[in-house]
């Protein structure tokens, strides 16, 4: 049962990698709203790098930032945690794929493969929250500058991408949490083989103890052919 939760928690981890790298390449972070607008020519959307902009005829066009400084601190702080959510959870699954019980790396050493795997959902637990704060920041910000009325800019309601990255950040810390609680049920399997091998040990050392038994017995025996017949009669 445990190789069971411990598959599916590394299952979780890539799936959740994959939708947050999907998510951090995806354009549609935040989208112009269209609330209080007669008539809308055009829709603005925007990540955490590029800014793009199409009109009623499908045609669109982007420009990257111009500047990684000249952001807000906000966007630069979104973009080192998403960035670091994305090494965590590569990493996550490299270890994940070594504490695997299915696979041959490290085979008969439950110990090394348990904490491989507690590794890898520690990663991938890290690589969730990382994601997590991120994505939840940008949208704070989102509807902060939403419902502000002196706000001068576009306003901009919480794009699609970003309910891809919560889910993708949900999957992490939920397969992270599996591969943890794999680590016990191994640690407990290696201790049982332990103590067989052990009593195994007890127990041929005490089949050994008959011969050294019977040896008084056989000195004894021997101790009679050291007198001749005379002496017994």
């Amino acid at each position: 049962m445990s190789a069971i939760v411990e598959a599916v928690g590394f299952l979780f981890g890539v799936t959740g990698s994959i939708m947050l790298g999907i998510t951090l390449f995806n354009a549609n972070w935040r989208v112009s709203t269209v609330d209080g607008n007669v008539i809308t020519t055009s829709t603005l959307f925007e990540n955490l790098w590029q800014s793009c902009a199409t009109d009623s005829t499908g045609v669109y066009n982007c420009r990257d930032f111009p500047s990684m400084l000249a952001l807000s601190g906000y966007l630069q702080a979104c973009r080192a945690l998403m960035i670091s959510s994305l090494v965590f959870g590569f990493f996550s699954c490299l270890c994940g794929m070594v504490g695997l019980q299915c696979t041959k790396v490290a085979d008969g050493n439950n110990v090394l493969k348990g904490k491989f795997a507690t590794a890898g959902g520690a990663l991938s637990i890290f690589s969730g929250i990382c994601a997590g704060i991120a994505l939840s920041w940008y949208a704070f910000n989102i509807t902060k500058e939403f419902f502000d009325p002196l706000y001068p800019g576009t306003k901009y309601e919480i794009g699609p991408a970003l309910y891809v990255g919560w889910s993708g950040a949900l999957l992490d810390v939920v397969g992270g949490a599996l591969l943890c609680c794999s680590f016990k049920s191994q640690v407990y399997n290696s201790a049982n083989k332990y103590t067989y091998n052990y009593r195994a040990t007890n127990a041929a050392s005490s089949s050994k103890a008959g011969p050294q038994a019977a040896l008084p017995r056989y000195e004894s025996n021997n101790s009679i052919c050291k007198y001749g017949k005379n002496a017994y009669v």
